[in-house]
């Protein structure tokens, strides 16, 4: 994919309210990386940017954001690209489906220029990625939290994006389900060359998934670099809580963070 050299997106923003700041430079290179930190780091509020949706920080006061060389904002120029226009697939945490649509319907509306019936089979064609093919006819209400996240994976992809956001649309899933998402979403992705920026606080996974990670404090980028570099401390410091005493006095098996000796 994408040449370290030759990075497909190029971040400078300023955005500020009361305490709360958002000051970014950055250039982004990997077609995954992980965006880590504590929370109200401005993760979501960074995501928002790129995606050219509202924030609680309002508009950028300063800043360019450059995209495969396209500008989608220039402050001093007054360019501002609207999110439709931006081919930006975004994902959040707590996904908003249409309630009077099925999954399918949900999956297919942001396909335009097909026909019905292409809608339709690119809706379960998306679907089946996830395995969640058999959803295609209920609603929304009907569906568990991890059903749900899959749903609005499917409908974020169903266009095939310049980039996809994710917002950590994986929480409260169990392990094995989130494993199983990524297993078939980072090959997709790799293939059509579509790059992410993934909000996570799981510092295995970014190991596991060979991330590139920009880590973001009190608004800023504190580092960036492969997550064997920059996670190391978190690492070391995840395995000692690990491999200290619980609370009752018992100590945690090196099998994982679940097992007993």
């Amino acid at each position: 994919m994408t040449s370290p050299l030759s990075p497909y997106m190029r971040i400078g923003a300023e955005q500020r309210l009361g305490s709360l700041r958002l000051d970014v430079s950055c250039e982004l290179t990997d077609p995954w990386t992980v965006l880590f930190g504590p929370s109200g780091a401005g993760k979501s509020s960074l995501l928002r940017l790129i995606a050219g949706l509202p924030s609680h920080l309002g508009q950028p006061a300063a800043g360019q954001l450059i995209f495969r060389g396209q500008t989608l904002m220039d402050v001093g120029r007054r360019i501002w690209t609207p999110p439709a226009e931006r081919g930006i697939g975004f994902v959040m945490q707590r996904p908003a489906l249409f309630p009077h649509m099925d999954v399918a319907g949900n999956v297919g509306f942001g396909l335009r220029g097909v026909s019905r019936a292409d809608r339709r089979r690119r809706a379960l064609e998306m679907l089946s990625l996830f395995s969640a093919e058999p959803l295609a006819r209920r609603k929304p209400k009907s569906l568990s939290g991890g059903e749900r996240q899959r749903v609005a994976l499917a409908r974020a992809l169903a266009p095939e994006p310049r980039m996809l956001l994710l917002d950590e649309p994986f929480t409260g899933l169990d392990a094995a389900l989130k494993q199983s998402i990524l297993a078939n979403l980072i090959p997709w992705l790799g293939e059509r060359q579509i790059p992410a920026l993934y909000v996570s606080h799981d510092v295995v996974e970014a190991f596991e998934t060979g991330a590139d990670v920009i880590v973001l404090r009190d608004g800023t980028v504190e580092a960036q670099g492969p997550a064997r570099m920059v996670l190391a401390e978190e690492r070391e410091r995840l395995l000692r809580r690990l491999d200290g005493p619980r609370a009752d006095g018992r100590r945690w098996s090196g099998a994982g963070p679940f097992s007993e000796e």
